[in-house]
């Protein structure tokens, strides 16, 4: 319990920090490099996949290899290959 409250109050307060330092660059004549690399790094970070599980515990993930078993089939159409030089293809 004390973990995720100290991980909500971190949140908190680096969010507060993030907006001062968005507000401050939009509004604020004084502001900085120090409000410009916060504003660009919390922005970076909201890029980035926080709620990812690993691979084998994510509900509906491919399973690893699927894509190489799938090239490893070989020849799944049922067309007629090109035809080469004076041959015809035979109707599908």
């Amino acid at each position: 319990m004390l973990g995720r409250t100290a991980r909500w109050v971190v949140g908190l307060v680096l969010g507060a920090v993030w907006w001062w330092a968005v507000l401050r660059l939009a509004l604020g004549r004084g502001a900085g490099v120090v409000e410009g690399a916060v504003a660009a790094g919390g922005w970076g970070l909201s890029l980035l996949p926080v709620h990812c599980v690993p691979k084998g515990r994510a509900a509906g993930a491919v399973p690893t290899g699927r894509w190489v078993a799938a090239w490893r089939v070989g020849n799944v159409t049922t067309a007629s290959p090109h035809p080469r030089s004076g041959e015809v293809s035979d109707p599908s």
